[in-house]
């Protein structure tokens, strides 16, 4: 029993982390985790750790999500996906830094996106932290102003007869 405690409690963190997070904030750690797991140096499975420093906004141009994603590196290859994935202790913990902007449509399309994943470390960097922030102003800034689409009537243009 003292062996399947500490699985349960990590399973019941993650379910009570996941029940708190708006569908947007679900569908940005999902796509995450599909993006971590593509990247070619990735060999492993990773599960969500934790999610921190969630932001979300919403204005007349959509809604935007931005938050840090914790990962534990598991003993599945990525290769070769096993139902029921371990964690790693003292493995690669690496965090993601995501930043998302949604239109207003019934089912949110993405605007415009940013992620960075690295060690914590690497992170923290203040460079890496500033560049990061940059980026997400600029996901934010998307659907606003001179990037909006034209659709046909939204200007009118009449021309006066000559005098």
């Amino acid at each position: 029993v003292s062996l399947w405690l500490p699985l349960a409690l990590g399973v019941a963190a993650v379910a009570a982390v996941a029940a708190g997070q708006s569908p947007l904030q679900r569908r940005v750690v999902r796509d995450v985790l599909e993006y971590f797991h593509g990247r070619s140096n990735v060999h492993f499975l990773f599960k969500e750790r934790e999610v921190d420093g969630v932001i979300e906004r919403e204005d007349s141009s959509g809604t935007f999500v931005q938050l840090r994603l914790g990962l534990a590196q598991t003993a599945c290859r990525k290769r070769a996906p096993q139902r029921h994935c371990r964690v790693l202790e003292n493995r690669r913990k690496p965090t993601c830094l995501a930043c998302y902007k949604f239109d207003t449509g019934d089912v949110p399309k993405v605007l415009d996106k940013y992620h960075n994943c690295g060690p914590s470390h690497h992170l923290a960097a203040k460079e890496i932290r500033q560049r990061d922030e940059a980026e997400c102003r600029a996901v934010e800034e998307a659907g606003k102003g001179g990037d909006t689409l034209y659709l046909p009537g939204m200007f009118a243009f009449s021309r006066g007869l000559p005098a």
